[in-house]
């Protein structure tokens, strides 16, 4: 018998398809205002958030100790994987990896931004295998193993990432590597030796730049969050000639992704590392409040790869919902039994997932198309392209955060028992009973969950209608009620995405 989760009530949905629609008619019939509000709230200012950044951010202690404590668990994944029960429910690497960290870390973008990828554990164990440190006293040594080359230029780009992204969507849902402890720490292992490669071999760290499919997830995400990591006083950063930031000190590395303090204008490669807060002579870097999604309203450069990647994160995303329907494996045999797939029907999903990724892309060139004809061919398709793709982010960003959330809350429940005998050892798997009872023992009540995730929908909606004005003007001025194609498109991938919350949804495990 298969467990699911129930989906969200008519009444919500119903909710949120008559904001979308009030929110769409407001769009065309309402101008763009000429300029975006820009305030911004420097938490080092405010004595609430002054203590607690300085200690984490103003000294290197508290993100070591944070990244020592990240690195344990993960090793208790590892060690959990590779030597304990293969009930994945029982297991701590299966339970721990993908219910709460995969599930949580999308939401904690939102409140944190990129600051997952400064405690990250695949870059912390490869950092202290090609680039130890060590504090013997007032000596302060840095060993470097790294052979320093310069990354391809036909790699300089994101679409490792994204490739990266599809195999781990392909490992995950296709393979089974969420069932898996086994398989879930081979492949944690995996994500190190990438680290670790890309180090030894490359400057900085090219892997968290070009390659690591969740740190670029994070990173594209990021423009939507309401805090960012910026030069105080701008003028400074304009005098300043050393750019201890960008080349780091004598006691602190250069910044990892190559980011110059006083140009950064996106979050999107900036790791939250803290090398540029503490190796800036005039304490200039800190973090501050701001509108959320700014950045990709107005401030996010538009690249070619870019926009695919943002695409591609929207088609995935999507397509992850899609596989926890209950109709999900009934398409699958049936499609399979035409074609003569067996076994892991891995041919099949191979299929519905190129398939998945493919609508999407298409759709969104062919809305540019028809934008492009209206607008009297003024811009070009690729410049409409790259400019407007920005749209998928909150899209994406609001269903991912409301689709784990369901794991998150449901799922996340029995997660102290798991603690209490990590590796799952003489445990039986879950019987239904014990499903059932953490189905009612949620973190938070069905009720708020339905709240929360009706709310996320309409917030995404609206976010990715301001993308489209302001991005649309910018692009094309007087586009006024011409950008209405771009409009059915927000409006029909959000409506899919909330169809398939109202869905009931299969427990991962």
């Amino acid at each position: 018998m298969i467990m699911t989760h129930p989906g969200l009530p008519e009444g919500w949905g119903y909710a949120v398809w008559a904001v979308m629609l009030l929110l769409g008619l407001w769009a065309l019939a309402t101008r763009v205002p000429r300029e975006l509000s820009r305030k911004t709230l420097n938490l080092e200012a405010f004595w609430l958030t002054r203590p607690l950044l300085r200690l984490l951010l103003h000294s290197p202690w508290p993100l070591r100790l944070l990244r020592l404590v990240v690195v344990a668990l993960f090793l208790l994944v590892i060690v959990a994987g590779l030597y304990g029960s293969p009930i994945a429910e029982r297991n701590i690497a299966t339970v721990l990896t993908w219910n709460i960290w995969w599930a949580g870390l999308i939401v904690s973008v939102f409140f944190l931004g990129s600051a997952w990828c400064a405690v990250c554990p695949w870059d912390a164990l490869a950092s202290w295998m090609v680039r130890p440190r060590l504090w013997l006293g007032r000596l302060h040594v840095r060993i470097d193993n790294s052979l320093e080359l310069k990354v391809p230029r036909y790699l300089r780009n994101v679409w490792p990432a994204l490739l990266m992204f599809v195999g781990l969507t392909w490992l995950e849902l296709g393979v089974g590597v969420t069932t898996s402890p086994y398989a879930t720490a081979l492949l944690s292992l995996l994500m190190v030796v990438l680290a670790t490669l890309g180090m030894a071999l490359f400057r900085n760290k090219a892997f968290c730049r070009f390659v690591c499919p969740v740190g670029r997830t994070v990173g594209f995400y990021a423009q939507l969050a309401p805090v960012e990591l910026r030069p105080i006083d701008a003028e400074i950063c304009a005098a300043c000639t050393t750019l201890e930031c960008y080349n780091g000190s004598d006691r602190v590395d250069p910044c990892p992704t190559q980011l110059v303090m006083g140009r950064l204008t996106q979050n999107t490669y900036c790791t939250s590392c803290g090398n540029c807060v503490r190796s800036c002579p005039r304490q200039n870097v800190g973090w501050r409040l701001r509108p959320p999604s700014h950045e990709a309203v107005i401030d996010a450069r538009p690249h070619w790869d870019e926009a695919w990647f943002m695409l591609g994160l929207l088609a995935l995303t999507g397509f992850h919902g899609l596989t926890m329907m209950p109709f999900w494996e009934e398409w699958m045999s049936a499609f399979a039994q035409r074609i003569g797939d067996s076994g892991q029907l891995l041919l099949s999903f191979s299929a519905g997932l190129v398939i998945s990724m493919l609508l999407p892309a298409l759709l969104y060139a062919l809305t540019i198309f028809v934008l492009q004809r209206f607008s009297g061919r003024e811009v070009g398709f690729r410049t409409l392209f790259t400019g407007l793709a920005f749209i998928t982010l909150p899209l994406a960003f609001a269903y991912h955060i409301a689709h784990n959330l369901n794991h998150l809350v449901r799922e996340g429940a029995g997660l102290g028992g798991v603690f209490m005998n990590p590796l799952g050892l003489g445990l039986e798997p879950l019987s239904m009973a014990e499903k059932h009872q953490r189905h009612f023992h949620m973190l938070i009540s069905q009720d708020a969950l339905f709240a929360i995730q009706g709310l996320l929908m309409m917030f995404g909606f609206w976010l990715a209608i301001k993308v489209l004005r302001h991005r649309g003007q910018a692009i094309l001025p007087q586009a006024g009620w011409r950008l209405w194609p771009m409009l059915l498109f927000i409006i029909m991938v959000n409506g899919f995405h909330l169809w398939l919350l109202m869905q009931p949804m299969v427990m991962r495990m």
